[in-house]
């Protein structure tokens, strides 16, 4: 089916959601002053991307919460989400009744990028973009931007280089970082709002018409920075993803413009 259809008949599924009332349980947000990050794909000299002050959830989506999301909008439950939207594999690793009690500080995987964000919409938020991600990544303990502090890449890569438990950790259990955000490495994979700006050429790796120098190591000679080999592996998962995709090691946390700068945030997704 064509993409841009499939993104407007999700954006009227997710206009169809009613706000939720109530006290809910959701992630505390931090401020983000905004500034600029370097695309991978772009020499050292091309223009930075700017990013423009936003807030972001502190910590991934749980269970918890995701729970507490499809109570209110049964029409997101396992057994009753549109195929379209969501894999078979939507919130399988629940019990009948929903996440064990173990479960419930973890963070949430089995969900489509349709589904955080009809969460992120549900609490007036939105899916950050892969602009703000990167921003919020690239902080250490100490500082903004932590890319050249000694070690730091070298511990992001040792977590990309682990295999995927069954049992994740619980939620805020890692150091938070410049920002007082925790978990953006180490724990599961996130949602962006516009993942699939990252698509490479061609369908698959069959595909012949598919330029081979945008995969493996061979990629990163053509990256603006040839050393930061863990931007370049988001990049080629982001690139690998398909919006109904529910992966077990991929989760996602909210974002939100400040005031003077909100949009309509169904507009925003059927426009992608």
């Amino acid at each position: 089916m064509n993409p841009l259809l499939l993104l407007s008949l999700a954006a009227l599924h997710m206009a169809a959601l009613p706000i939720a009332a109530g006290p809910v349980t959701v992630p505390q947000m931090a401020e983000l002053p905004g500034g600029v990050v370097r695309p991978l794909y772009l020499t050292k000299d091309s223009p930075l991307t700017p990013v423009a002050p936003f807030w972001l959830d502190t910590t991934p989506v749980t269970n918890r919460q995701f729970a507490d999301f499809v109570r209110r909008h049964p029409r997101w439950q396992r057994n009753r989400a549109v195929a379209l939207f969501v894999e078979p594999q939507y919130l399988s690793h629940w019990g009948p009744n929903g996440p064990q009690p173990e479960q419930l500080e973890q963070p949430v995987t089995h969900v489509s990028w349709f589904a955080a964000g009809a969460y992120c919409q549900a609490r007036g938020k939105r899916l950050p973009t892969v602009a703000e991600w990167e921003f919020a990544a690239q902080a250490s303990q100490l500082a903004a931007n932590g890319s050249r502090e000694p070690g730091y890449t070298r511990r992001i890569l040792s977590w990309y280089a682990r295999p995927t438990t069954a049992t994740l950790p619980k939620v805020g259990q890692s150091p938070a970082n410049y920002w007082h955000i925790q978990d953006l490495h180490g724990l599961v994979w996130e949602w962006t709002r516009d993942f699939n700006s990252s698509l490479v050429t061609g369908e698959s790796r069959g595909d012949s018409t598919l330029d081979q120098g945008l995969f493996c190591g061979s990629a990163a000679t053509g990256s603006a920075d040839p050393s930061d080999y863990a931007a370049f592996m988001r990049f080629g998962f982001r690139s690998s993803l398909k919006a109904p995709y529910t992966l077990g090691n991929l989760g996602f946390r909210c974002a939100q413009e400040r005031p003077d700068e909100s949009t309509d945030a169904t507009a925003d997704i059927g426009s992608l």
